[in-house]
């Protein structure tokens, strides 16, 4: 991905000597150029097309947002009830992501979301204990978080 990266800002470079004008407009003319040839010898590359990632980084990103606006409203509404009919519980979600990084970010997305806060990783770093504030089915919490913020992290780390 650097390789890639590095690629594009060289040939956006040569782009601009070429042109005689060293303007950021043929910066950026020369950079979508050197997009384009990059993406067309994708193939030719070991790793995935950088922008596939930075994609699928941008998804994660907007995931992270829905998922906290729409936790945001879901406490506000246990918390105006007056009787606070909340359930919570622990409970323990295996991951299939591998990579300290991977696991720390999976943490830090379930811990920001109000009413979710992972209380530890066991040590071989397979399952996280999650603390739910209105906890109603263990498979349905557990689908939830794997079907959203893992498998958009997967996406993410994995060519």
């Amino acid at each position: 991905m650097a390789f890639q990266i590095l690629l594009n800002v060289l040939i956006a470079l040569t782009w601009m000597f070429l042109s005689v004008s060293f303007k950021p407009t043929t910066f950026i003319v020369g950079y979508l150029i050197g997009l384009l040839m990059l993406f067309m010898l994708r193939k030719s590359f070991s790793s995935r097309f950088y922008m596939d990632r930075l994609w699928a980084v941008v998804k994660l990103t907007s995931l992270f947002l829905k998922e906290l606006v729409m936790s945001n409203f879901s406490v506000l509404k246990l918390i105006i009830q007056p009787t606070m009919p909340i359930r919570p519980a622990i409970f323990a979600m295996p991951t299939v992501l591998e990579q300290d990084w991977e696991i720390t970010l999976l943490s830090s997305l379930i811990t920001l979301t109000p009413g979710t806060v992972v209380i530890d990783i066991s040590d071989d770093n397979k399952t996280l204990y999650i603390h739910s504030l209105d906890f109603e089915d263990i498979d349905e919490a557990i689908d939830s978080i794997r079907n959203t913020f893992e498998k958009a992290i997967l996406e993410v780390s994995r060519s």
